[in-house]
């Protein structure tokens, strides 16, 4: 089971958790871009992981691939599903192969995992070897997902912190939290700084899809939902500061 640190670990900027997956969104690394990968929001995010690597927190991540192409999108435009969410896998891919590149020029060693084996250009995912890296000090991106069509990357993002032993999942979103309604549609929506699985699911809040709130409710894993754009955020959040929504039992 996921475990917090005890108080005195947690004193002044020291990490509420040893280990953690990250999960962003391919959209988030668009930045005021309209397509594809803005290199300067990518190199934002790799400082960001430095600054909490260098905390001597474990961190692995996983990483859509909205920005170039969406499953759900293609099969509603008329494409098969599954081919349609195979090519949004290989998108990951390519967001995968960006984020390592900027973070290995932060100086942060980092191998990308797949779960469709393209050996060119990465590992194959297995499990064992990614929590070797990961004790070494490596950063682990996962990408295509978990592999089969049908499935998000926010479960694949729930599978693998589980499948890692992660102490939490923190969603880097578009905003501060999770709120009841779309906040950049209703001024007045309301943020919630915690939440239950259950809320989320009974108040079918679009944080993430249901199965990985249901798979991270099930091994005891705490969501951390915080705004990609609130620079230091990352860090701040394993402190226990900023804006975020905490979803937990």
């Amino acid at each position: 089971m996921p475990t917090e640190l005890t108080s005195s670990d947690t004193a002044g900027d020291k990490p509420h958790y040893r280990r953690v997956l990250l999960k962003i969104s391919g959209e988030a690394l668009m930045g005021d871009r309209e397509y594809g990968l803005d290199p300067d929001m990518v190199a934002r995010t790799a400082s960001e992981i430095r600054a909490v690597c260098e905390m001597g927190v474990e961190v692995c991540l996983v990483i859509g691939g909205g920005n170039i192409f969406r499953g759900i999108s293609g099969a509603t435009a008329g494409m098969e599903r599954a081919t349609a969410d195979y090519m949004g896998m290989l998108a990951t891919v390519i967001n995968c192969l960006a984020m390592q590149n900027a973070l290995e020029r932060c100086g942060i060693t980092t191998r990308v995992q797949s779960a469709l084996h393209i050996h060119a250009v990465c590992e194959p995912y297995i499990r064992r070897r990614a929590i070797r890296h990961m004790e070494k000090g490596r950063v682990v991106i996962f990408a295509a997902g978990t592999g089969n069509p049908f499935f998000t990357t926010d479960t694949a993002a729930a599978l693998r912190a589980t499948e890692m032993g992660c102490d939490a999942l923190l969603k880097a979103t578009q905003v501060d939290g999770v709120y009841d309604s779309d906040p950049k549609r209703n001024k007045d929506a309301v943020r919630f700084d915690t939440l239950t699985y259950l809320d989320v699911l009974s108040k079918d809040l679009k944080v993430m899809d249901a199965s990985a709130i249901s798979l991270s409710r099930e091994n005891g894993i705490p969501i951390l939902v915080f705004s990609i754009h609130n620079h230091g955020a990352f860090r701040d959040v394993l402190c226990g500061r900023g804006l975020f929504t905490k979803i937990t039992e």
